[in-house]
C-alpha cells in the first residue's frame, strides 16, 4: 500500500485545509488515462472504488489504477521558492 512520509503528509492536510473541506477532504491520485500519467487533485470524498490511504492525519484516495501502480511506492512532497508543491515518489524498502 502507498505510504506517505511525513512532508508529503504536512502538504497534504495544507492542501485539504486550503480546500475549506470537511475532515475528509485530501488528495485523490487517479491514473485513468496512462498516456497523462498520474493525476492529483483534491478531493473532499473518495470515489466509488478507490482506496483511501490515511498517514499523520493526511487523507489520500488512489483510484483502482493508481492504487495498483502504486502499491509498493512512497509518496514524499515538498514546496519550492515559488509556493509549488513538488510531489515525488520512491520504492518502499
Amino acid at each position: 500500500m502507498l505510504t506517505l512520509t511525513e512532508n508529503a503528509s504536512t502538504i497534504v492536510k495544507d492542501i485539504a485545509a486550503q480546500q475549506g473541506g470537511v475532515e475528509s477532504t485530501g488528495l485523490r491520485i487517479s491514473a485513468e488515462d496512462p498516456q497523462q500519467g498520474l493525476m492529483v487533485t483534491a478531493a473532499q470524498q473518495p470515489h466509488p472504488g478507490d482506496q483511501t490511504v490515511e498517514a499523520h492525519g493526511a487523507v489520500v484516495y488512489l483510484d483502482p489504477p493508481a492504487s495498483e501502480q502504486l502499491e509498493d511506492q512512497i509518496l514524499d512532497a515538498s514546496v519550492d521558492e515559488a509556493g509549488r508543491v513538488q510531489f515525488a515518489l520512491a520504492p518502499q524498502a
